[in-house]
């Protein structure tokens, strides 16, 4: 038998109660709004700068042709720009517009109030100061894992 401090049957533990807790939120979607695919393109643009659209599908883990269709709906909606790669004149640059910054922004400031909305509707303000004092702790694992 484990014991609850056993750093495995943490793992475990934490794995199996944050899963949920990011489908969920992933899941929540309002009309019109980005689907998955579409929405971890614009993150990875965010986080890393223009890129080519096989880095992209590269970095997404799907064929080039997949993210051919995501690009072009981003770029229907004007979430995305193309624009030629100033060192490499025969390269497209896939690159995020403002209109897909501030997307971004809405979608997480939309998560963020869900969450917000449940902590402060189930647990109590000492529950809540514990969840608060182990962010950084959380924060050290995600870095090392």
């Amino acid at each position: 038998m484990t014991s609850p401090l056993d750093p495995e049957r943490i793992a475990i533990d934490l794995r199996a109660c944050l899963g949920p807790l990011v489908r969920r939120l992933r899941r929540f979607r309002p009309d019109g709004e980005l689907t998955l695919s579409q929405t971890s393109v614009l993150v990875r643009l965010d986080r890393e700068g223009p890129a080519t659209q096989s880095a992209l599908a590269a970095g997404e883990g799907i064929r080039p042709q997949s993210m051919g269709s995501i690009v072009a709906a981003l770029r229907a909606r004007g979430l995305v720009g193309r624009e030629p790669d100033p060192t490499d004149g025969r390269r497209v640059l896939v690159s995020l517009t403002e209109a897909g910054r501030e997307g971004l922004r809405g979608a997480r400031r939309e998560r963020s109030r869900r969450l917000a909305r449940a902590i402060s509707e189930e647990l109590t303000p000492a529950e809540q100061e514990q969840l608060a004092a182990a962010l950084p702790l959380l924060e050290r694992v995600a870095h090392r894992v």
